[in-house]
Protein backbone atom coordinates (compact mmCIF):
# COMPACT_ATOMS: atom_id res chain seq x y z
CA UNK A 1 0.00 0.00 0.00
CA UNK A 2 2.94 2.32 0.72
CA UNK A 3 4.33 1.82 -2.77
CA UNK A 4 0.97 2.56 -4.34
CA UNK A 5 0.70 5.78 -2.32
CA UNK A 6 4.23 6.79 -3.37
CA UNK A 7 3.45 6.10 -7.02
CA UNK A 8 0.14 7.98 -7.04
CA UNK A 9 1.57 10.96 -5.14
CA UNK A 10 4.60 11.43 -7.36
CA UNK A 11 2.67 10.69 -10.55
CA UNK A 12 0.27 13.52 -9.64
CA UNK A 13 3.20 15.83 -8.92
CA UNK A 14 4.82 14.94 -12.25
CA UNK A 15 1.53 15.45 -14.08
CA UNK A 16 0.47 18.76 -12.54
CA UNK A 17 3.78 20.28 -11.45
CA UNK A 18 4.78 22.99 -13.90
CA UNK A 19 7.64 25.45 -13.62
CA UNK A 20 10.57 23.23 -12.78
CA UNK A 21 11.94 21.61 -9.66
CA UNK A 22 11.72 24.53 -7.26
CA UNK A 23 8.11 25.15 -8.27
CA UNK A 24 7.07 21.59 -7.41
CA UNK A 25 8.78 21.45 -4.02
CA UNK A 26 5.63 22.75 -2.37
CA UNK A 27 3.61 19.96 -4.02
CA UNK A 28 6.09 17.39 -2.76
CA UNK A 29 5.98 18.87 0.74
CA UNK A 30 2.17 18.84 0.70
CA UNK A 31 2.12 15.12 -0.23
CA UNK A 32 4.78 14.27 2.34
CA UNK A 33 2.86 16.05 5.10
CA UNK A 34 -0.49 14.61 3.99
CA UNK A 35 0.82 11.05 4.27
CA UNK A 36 2.97 11.73 7.34
CA UNK A 37 6.04 10.27 5.67
CA UNK A 38 8.47 12.64 7.44
CA UNK A 39 8.53 15.73 9.59
CA UNK A 40 9.29 19.25 8.41
CA UNK A 41 12.96 19.18 9.43
CA UNK A 42 13.59 15.93 7.56
CA UNK A 43 11.96 17.40 4.46
CA UNK A 44 14.12 20.55 4.70
CA UNK A 45 17.21 18.34 4.96
CA UNK A 46 16.14 16.36 1.91
CA UNK A 47 15.60 19.58 -0.07
CA UNK A 48 19.09 20.77 0.92
CA UNK A 49 20.66 17.49 -0.21
CA UNK A 50 18.60 17.59 -3.44
CA UNK A 51 19.95 21.05 -4.25
CA UNK A 52 23.59 20.05 -4.00
CA UNK A 53 23.15 16.74 -5.80
CA UNK A 54 23.61 16.86 -9.59
CA UNK A 55 20.38 16.65 -11.54
CA UNK A 56 16.92 18.20 -11.39
CA UNK A 57 15.95 19.13 -7.85
CA UNK A 58 12.38 17.81 -8.15
CA UNK A 59 13.53 14.38 -9.29
CA UNK A 60 16.28 14.29 -6.66
CA UNK A 61 13.78 15.20 -3.96
CA UNK A 62 11.36 12.50 -5.15
CA UNK A 63 14.18 9.96 -5.09
CA UNK A 64 15.22 10.90 -1.55
CA UNK A 65 11.65 10.94 -0.22
CA UNK A 66 11.03 7.54 -1.82
CA UNK A 67 14.23 6.15 -0.32
CA UNK A 68 13.47 7.53 3.14
CA UNK A 69 9.96 6.11 3.11
CA UNK A 70 10.32 2.88 1.12
CA UNK A 71 13.99 2.09 0.75
CA UNK A 72 15.57 1.27 -2.60
CA UNK A 73 12.33 0.27 -4.34
CA UNK A 74 10.57 3.33 -2.92
CA UNK A 75 13.21 5.58 -4.49
CA UNK A 76 13.00 3.79 -7.84
CA UNK A 77 9.21 3.97 -7.84
CA UNK A 78 9.06 7.64 -6.82
CA UNK A 79 11.61 8.65 -9.44
CA UNK A 80 9.80 6.66 -12.14
CA UNK A 81 6.41 8.07 -11.11
CA UNK A 82 7.50 11.74 -11.23
CA UNK A 83 9.07 11.28 -14.69
CA UNK A 84 6.34 9.07 -16.18
CA UNK A 85 3.82 11.83 -17.08
CA UNK A 86 6.45 13.75 -19.05
CA UNK A 87 7.53 10.56 -20.78
CA UNK A 88 3.94 9.72 -21.77
CA UNK A 89 3.30 13.24 -23.07
CA UNK A 90 6.52 13.31 -25.13
CA UNK A 91 5.93 9.84 -26.59
CA UNK A 92 2.39 10.87 -27.55
CA UNK A 93 3.61 14.07 -29.21
CA UNK A 94 6.31 12.12 -31.10
CA UNK A 95 3.81 9.51 -32.27
CA UNK A 96 1.41 12.21 -33.51
CA UNK A 97 4.29 14.03 -35.22
CA UNK A 98 5.52 10.91 -37.03
CA UNK A 99 1.99 10.03 -38.15
CA UNK A 100 1.48 13.54 -39.48
CA UNK A 101 4.85 13.48 -41.16
CA UNK A 102 4.07 10.17 -42.87
CA UNK A 103 0.59 11.27 -43.88
CA UNK A 104 1.54 14.72 -45.17
CA UNK A 105 5.01 13.99 -46.53
CA UNK A 106 5.52 16.05 -49.65
CA UNK A 107 2.66 18.40 -48.81
CA UNK A 108 4.08 21.93 -49.35
CA UNK A 109 1.99 23.45 -46.54
CA UNK A 110 3.18 20.87 -44.03
CA UNK A 111 6.80 21.23 -45.15
CA UNK A 112 6.59 25.03 -44.90
CA UNK A 113 5.06 24.78 -41.42
CA UNK A 114 7.93 22.58 -40.24
CA UNK A 115 10.47 24.96 -41.76
CA UNK A 116 8.87 27.90 -39.93
CA UNK A 117 8.86 25.93 -36.67
CA UNK A 118 12.63 25.50 -36.96
CA UNK A 119 13.03 29.25 -37.06
CA UNK A 120 10.65 29.60 -34.14
CA UNK A 121 12.83 27.26 -32.09
CA UNK A 122 15.93 29.20 -33.08
CA UNK A 123 14.15 32.39 -32.01
CA UNK A 124 13.25 30.91 -28.62
CA UNK A 125 16.83 29.77 -28.06
CA UNK A 126 18.15 33.17 -29.17
CA UNK A 127 15.73 34.86 -26.79
CA UNK A 128 17.05 32.79 -23.89
CA UNK A 129 20.63 33.54 -24.94
CA UNK A 130 19.95 37.27 -25.18
CA UNK A 131 18.48 37.26 -21.67
CA UNK A 132 21.80 35.86 -20.44
CA UNK A 133 23.85 38.63 -22.03
CA UNK A 134 24.93 40.84 -19.17
CA UNK A 135 27.95 43.06 -18.57
CA UNK A 136 29.40 40.39 -16.27
CA UNK A 137 29.28 37.64 -18.90
CA UNK A 138 30.15 39.58 -22.06
CA UNK A 139 33.11 41.52 -20.80
CA UNK A 140 34.89 42.32 -24.04
CA UNK A 141 34.48 42.29 -27.84
CA UNK A 142 35.97 38.79 -28.11
CA UNK A 143 33.00 37.39 -26.17
CA UNK A 144 30.72 38.93 -28.76
CA UNK A 145 32.77 37.45 -31.61
CA UNK A 146 32.55 33.94 -30.14
CA UNK A 147 28.81 34.35 -29.51
CA UNK A 148 28.17 35.67 -33.02
CA UNK A 149 30.21 32.86 -34.62
CA UNK A 150 28.24 30.18 -32.79
CA UNK A 151 24.97 31.90 -33.80
CA UNK A 152 26.02 32.02 -37.46
CA UNK A 153 27.03 28.35 -37.48
CA UNK A 154 23.71 27.48 -35.87
CA UNK A 155 21.51 29.43 -38.30
CA UNK A 156 23.54 28.89 -41.51
CA UNK A 157 22.57 25.22 -42.02
CA UNK A 158 18.90 26.16 -41.79
CA UNK A 159 19.35 28.50 -44.74
CA UNK A 160 21.85 26.55 -46.85
CA UNK A 161 21.71 22.77 -46.66
CA UNK A 162 24.96 21.08 -47.64
CA UNK A 163 27.55 18.79 -46.07
CA UNK A 164 29.91 21.57 -44.98
CA UNK A 165 27.30 23.63 -43.13
CA UNK A 166 25.82 20.52 -41.53
CA UNK A 167 29.26 19.43 -40.32
CA UNK A 168 30.14 22.80 -38.77
CA UNK A 169 26.72 23.18 -37.17
CA UNK A 170 26.85 19.92 -35.21
CA UNK A 171 26.01 20.82 -31.56
CA UNK A 172 29.01 19.00 -30.10
CA UNK A 173 31.38 20.78 -32.51
CA UNK A 174 29.80 24.14 -31.63
CA UNK A 175 30.27 23.48 -27.92
CA UNK A 176 33.88 22.39 -28.48
CA UNK A 177 34.53 25.42 -30.71
CA UNK A 178 33.14 27.88 -28.15
CA UNK A 179 34.99 26.17 -25.28
CA UNK A 180 38.29 26.09 -27.17
CA UNK A 181 37.92 29.72 -28.23
CA UNK A 182 37.17 30.76 -24.65
CA UNK A 183 40.12 28.74 -23.37
CA UNK A 184 42.50 30.23 -25.91
CA UNK A 185 41.31 33.80 -25.43
CA UNK A 186 40.89 33.93 -21.67
CA UNK A 187 43.71 31.70 -20.45
CA UNK A 188 46.49 33.38 -22.41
Amino acid sequence: MLYLALFISFFKIGLFGFGGGLAILSLIQMEVEKHGWMNEQEFVDIVAVSQVTPGPIGINCATYVGYTVGGFWGSVLSTFAIVLPSLIIMLTICKVYFRLQTKYQGNPYFEQTLKMLRFTVIGLIASAALMLIKPTTFIDPISWIIFTSVCIFTILPQLYKNKVTEFFSHPILLILFAGLAGLLVYSL
